[in-house]
C-alpha cells in the first residue's frame, strides 16, 4: 500500500508540474492526465487486470464520469484494456463509447464537493457508493469485488486535480 501511495503522489506531483491544476476539473485534458496517472498506478493496473477481462468481448471497458453541476453532457471517459495482464487506460478525454453497456461498462458523477471528498481519500468507496454521494451506473457486484483498487481510482481523481470554478 506504501508503494502505490507513492505511486499516486509521484503522479500527483508530475501532474502538478505539468500544471494539471490548471486544467478544469474532468475536462477532456483532465480525464487524458487521469488515464497517464492510471497507467502508472501499480494497483490500477495489476490489481485490475482480471476486472479488465470483463468487456463483453469488445476488448475494453469504459468509465465515463461527469461532475453534477456540469450536467451530463459533459462527460470524460477512461477506456480500459486487459494488455498483457494489466489493466491499462488506452483513451482519456472525450467519450467514445456512445452506447455503454453498464453490464461492463460504468458511469459516474457526484457533486464537486463529494468528488474532493473522494479524492482526498475522507470519502471511501463503499460509502459514497451506500451513501449517494457517488451516484454510479455499472455492475455492481463487480463493483463490490474490487473495492481497494476502487478506493485507489477515486483518490486519482484528487491527484489529478483541476480547477472547479467552471465546467469544461
Amino acid at each position: 500500500m506504501i508503494t502505490n501511495r507513492a505511486t499516486v503522489l509521484t503522479a500527483m506531483l508530475m501532474t502538478a508540474s505539468l500544471g494539471a491544476q490548471a486544467e478544469v476539473f474532468m475536462s477532456e485534458a483532465w480525464a487524458k492526465q487521469a488515464c497517464e496517472v492510471w497507467n502508472n498506478s501499480s494497483t490500477l493496473t495489476n490489481d485490475l487486470s482480471k476486472w479488465a477481462t470483463n468487456d463483453d468481448g469488445r476488448g475494453f471497458k469504459t468509465i465515463q464520469m461527469y461532475r453534477d453541476k456540469c450536467g451530463l453532457g459533459n462527460k470524460v471517459e477512461l477506456k480500459i484494456t486487459n494488455k498483457d495482464g494489466k489493466a491499462i487506460c488506452i483513451h482519456g478525454g472525450a467519450v467514445t463509447n456512445s452506447n455503454p453497456d453498464y453490464g461492463v461498462d460504468y458511469l459516474m458523477h457526484a457533486t464537486d464537493e463529494n468528488w474532493t471528498c473522494m479524492g482526498t481519500g475522507e470519502c471511501k468507496a463503499m460509502g459514497a457508493m451506500m451513501t449517494g454521494k457517488l451516484k454510479f451506473s455499472g455492475p455492481k457486484m463487480e463493483a463490490m469485488g474490487v473495492m481497494g483498487p476502487f478506493n485507489e481510482f477515486l483518490l486519482l481523481t484528487g491527484s489529478v486535480g483541476g480547477d472547479k470554478s467552471s465546467c469544461p
